[in-house]
């Protein structure tokens, strides 16, 4: 597909009652048709990911909460890191390649508070398609981390210094996700179809981050949360803004 005719994201308007619906269409769904040709995407672990997972001593217990193919997994073979995600067909890629992972949505952790020494949120938080639901996935998070526990949030900066430009008066976009004919063709043939299989391109749901966003919707979330919590530190990578939390330890 020449430049010229390729797909662009383009704006969307969600109302907060609309949010839930649109999440179903443009996230769930979308990634549940994609899921093989996604992971194939997905090898190559961030810098900034890497170094947080460096710093953590040997046995830290972690989730992945929303881990995709499970890229972050396998890292730190000297951690324990248990992956969710709401695609069934990217936990099932988890499963091939040997990790721990269950189907389970950010907002309805199978968890009980307190349990990890470290949480990562990788390129999820944007999937939700309302401020509210935004900060409901961070409480969530953030009750997961014991004292001393740590969580690294990675979400789309609107700021981005590649090949997309987005407009500040339209945060929220549905971008666009092609499976190429040559996939779907080969996919219809193992399938036993006749179906012509043309390309299919898919439509996901992304809320893009102004700078400083972040950082205050989790600190909106720490005055949800029981216990006290410190930002690390804030930064931007690779068209992403990122925070470093840390949940304190209570003196007695």
């Amino acid at each position: 597909m020449s430049s010229i005719n390729k797909p662009q994201p383009k704006a969307i308007r969600v109302q907060e009652e609309e949010a839930a619906s649109a999440e179903a269409s443009h996230v769930q769904a979308v990634y549940e048709d994609i899921a093989q040709h996604f992971s194939a995407t997905r090898y190559k672990p961030w810098p900034v990911v890497e170094r947080f997972l460096g710093s953590l001593p040997a046995g830290s217990l972690g989730a992945d909460v929303g881990c995709g193919n499970g890229k972050y997994l396998g890292v730190r073979p000297d951690l324990v890191t248990l992956g969710s995600d709401r695609c069934k067909g990217l936990v099932q890629v988890c499963r091939e390649r040997g990790f721990e992972a269950a189907i389970a949505d950010n907002l309805e952790l199978p968890y009980r508070p307190e349990l990890f020494d470290f949480c990562l949120s990788i390129a999820v938080i944007h999937h939700f398609a309302s401020e509210e639901r935004r900060v409901a996935a961070l409480v969530a998070l953030l009750r997961l981390l014991r004292p001393g526990g740590k969580l690294l949030v990675f979400v789309w900066a609107l700021e981005q210094k590649g090949k997309r430009n987005f407009s500040a008066d339209e945060p929220d976009v549905l971008v666009p996700w092609v499976i190429p004919s040559s996939l779907k063709s080969l996919a219809k043939k193992e399938e036993g179809s006749q179906e012509d299989a043309t390309e299919k391109v898919h439509q996901r749901y992304y809320h893009l981050f102004q700078q400083g966003e972040l950082p205050r919707l989790t600190q909106q979330a720490f005055l949800a949360c029981p216990g006290a919590f410190t930002l690390q530190e804030e930064g931007y990578d690779r068209d992403n803004w990122f925070v470093i939390v840390e949940r304190q330890v209570e003196r007695v």
